[in-house]
Order: structure tokens, then C-alpha cells, then sequence
């Protein structure tokens, strides 16, 4: 056999069959697609656990504003239709309406000299998603109605596929808790206030108990010695225990 054969022979023992390069582009491309969806499930599984995380974090920060906002809550008056009433008003849900909560408060220190803020917290529904939105606007004083404040900065504190509602609470003569779904034209202030926040498809309550006390429950005006006696003589109204519990 000759060297130029002898080289042909082993040139076609070295090299791979048509049937042998199929067969690698096959497992090559097995092996791809594997790679790819368990990159895929890896990535997806830690997008959901970053979007939890998120919304955990998103429920600490909401409950650290709401918790300050209502524990700075004043016991002051606003002008009505039918008069004076306290500035606290705490509406439910009724139809488009969104569950709202309005009051004064004490202004934050970026506030400086502006003194006390009307703060307005509402539910509002946009499609599925359901958003808790806060907005303020500086207090004008308590002769003022809150119809009278432009309100501004809007921050969205937390939002989902969620129901959300406020139910108010007073303390009863028998030192226990009377829970009532809104709050309007009251003598005095709630003596707590619960945030209410339930998956639309489980009904599964997202925060519990999440309660937030109202430190105030006097006017300024009472720490004066001569204001100390009538102070102590407020009451909530009769109105307020014929209306419906709420649940």
C-alpha cells in the first residue's frame, strides 16, 4: 500500500460521520434548552423573591408613616355646615367612593414654620390594583374647613391586589373597645385606628391587627391648670353607639 493510500485510510478513520455530527448538535441543543430553563426558573424565582421583599419592605415603611402621622394626630376644630366638630373624619367605602381618613397632624421637620398638615389617607382602585395613597396640605387653622385645603404630594404607600379599609375604635365605660367604620362629626378623637388590608382572592388579612393609637385625646388648651376639670368631662357622643359596629 502506498503512503498517499495509507494516508487516505487513516485520514477517514480520524474524521467523524454525518450520523455522529447530528448526534452532537442534538445534545448540544438538549443541553442548551436545559441550560436556558433552569436559568429562566432561577431568574423568575428570584425576581418573586425580590418583589416580596420589596412589598415587605414597602409594608414597614408605610406602617412607620402611618403609625407617626396618627400618633401626632391634634384634637382641634374645623368649621362645618352644621358648626364646630372635631378634625377627624374617617369615611368607609361606599360605592366609587374610596375609604378615606382625614385629620390634622403635626408637620414633619421639613415643614419648619409651617405649623400643623391636613393629612388625607385613601384607598383608591385603579382596575385590579388597589393603592393606599397619602397626600397633605398645610393646616390654615381651626376655623377652616377641610373643603378649604388644596391637597399636594401625593405618595403612594403601598399598592396590590388587595381590599383596603380604616375601622375606628373608642374606649367603652367598661375600659373595653368599640369598633365603628367610620368616624365623622365626633366630639373627640378615635382612640385607635386599624388599617385593614386583605387579599382580594384569598380574604386572607395581609397585616393583622395593625392598629395605630391616637396619643391625643384633649385639646392643647387642657393642660392648662383652670381647663383640667371640664377636660375631663369629655365624652363621645350617644350617636356613636347607636351606629353599626364595624367587623
Amino acid at each position: 500500500m502506498t503512503a498517499m493510500r495509507r494516508a487516505a485510510v487513516q485520514n477517514g478513520r480520524d474524521g467523524f460521520t454525518l450520523v455522529e455530527v447530528l448526534a452532537a448538535f442534538a445534545i448540544a441543543s438538549v443541553i442548551i434548552i436545559a441550560a436556558s430553563a433552569l436559568v429562566h426558573d432561577v431568574v423568575l424565582q428570584f425576581d418573586r423573591g425580590a418583589r416580596s421583599v420589596n412589598d415587605a419592605e414597602r409594608f414597614m415603611l408605610a406602617i412607620h408613616r402611618l403609625s407617626a402621622d396618627f400618633g401626632s394626630a391634634r384634637m382641634v376644630p374645623r368649621r362645618t355646615k352644621g358648626g364646630a366638630a372635631i378634625a377627624f373624619v374617617g369615611e368607609a367605602a361606599s360605592g366609587k367612593k374610596p375609604a378615606r381618613v382625614t385629620f390634622v397632624g403635626a408637620a414633619s421637620v421639613a415643614s419648619g414654620p409651617q405649623g400643623d398638615n391636613v393629612v388625607t389617607l385613601s384607598s383608591e382602585r385603579d382596575g385590579e390594583v388597589t393603592r393606599l395613597v397619602r397626600r397633605g396640605a398645610s393646616w390654615l387653622g381651626p376655623w377652616s374647613r377641610f373643603e378649604d385645603h388644596v391637597l399636594g404630594d401625593s405618595v403612594i404607600l403601598f399598592e396590590g391586589r388587595w381590599d383596603i379599609s380604616f375601622v375606628f375604635a373608642r374606649l367603652t365605660p367598661e375600659r373595653g373597645l368599640a369598633w365603628y367604620s367610620s368616624w365623622i362629626d365626633e366630639p373627640t378623637l378615635p382612640r385607635f385606628v386599624r388599617l385593614l388590608v386583605r387579599d382580594r382572592a384569598s380574604g386572607r388579612d395581609l397585616l393583622g391587627e395593625a392598629d395605630f393609637l391616637i396619643r391625643a385625646n384633649a385639646p392643647a388648651a387642657c393642660g392648662r391648670p383652670d381647663a383640667a376639670v371640664a377636660c375631663l368631662a369629655v365624652a363621645p357622643s350617644v350617636r356613636s353607639d347607636a351606629r353599626r359596629s364595624a367587623r
